[in-house]
């Protein structure tokens, strides 16, 4: 696993476009429109650079997988945020889904700790090689990462599917939707 560089976006933005096309999560926050995929790109856009602020931005060493870690704790109001927030609504969720948006963003931040932790906002493998044994990898070397952080992983799923993949890696769940944390002891 590496830090991706600026100019790996595209990259990354293709990879998780590709793998979270048909994401409840992401669809529910995407307008749905005849633009829609184009609308899951500046989404992937916007959390790209979202956590080449404040966060980071990794890819497997093979450039076939890729996650995108927020350090909510350092996120910070700045004219770039904003921009990227208004981009984000005109590009991607629409003016009538603000308010929705929104409220799911309070319902995730009010179950979130409120120690600095090891946000996994997305994680995806290019769909050529899923199953393949990449997204595992990068999951073991994102682990690792955080014990190195001493911050405690959390993450959210709206695919069922996914359930047991995350159990494998002593995911547990919380709270009372899909919401799942590995806490270091």
């Amino acid at each position: 696993m590496k830090k991706a560089e600026y100019n790996d976006k595209a990259l990354l933005v293709d990879i998780l476009s590709k793998s979270f096309e048909s994401n409840k999560s992401v669809n529910y926050i995407v307008k749905q429109d005849e633009k829609r995929l184009k609308r899951i790109k500046a989404l992937m856009d916007y959390s790209f650079e979202v956590c080449y602020l404040f966060g980071d931005v990794l890819l497997s060493d093979n450039n076939e997988a890729c996650a995108l870690v927020l350090y909510p704790d350092k996120k910070k109001t700045t004219i770039k945020s904003i921009m990227l927030d208004v981009n984000l609504i005109l590009s991607c969720i629409g003016i009538e889904n603000i308010k929705k948006t929104l409220n799911r963003e309070a319902m995730i931040k009010k179950i979130q700790s409120k120690v600095p932790m090891y946000y996994l906002w997305f994680i995806g493998v290019d769909p050529s090689y899923q199953g393949s044994g990449i997204g595992s990898t990068l999951m073991n070397e994102l682990i690792q990462d955080s014990l190195t952080q001493k911050r405690n992983i959390y993450l959210e799923t709206s695919t069922l599917k996914n359930l047991p993949w995350y159990k494998k890696f002593g995911f547990e769940m919380g709270y009372n939707f899909i919401s799942y944390k590995l806490l270091h002891r």
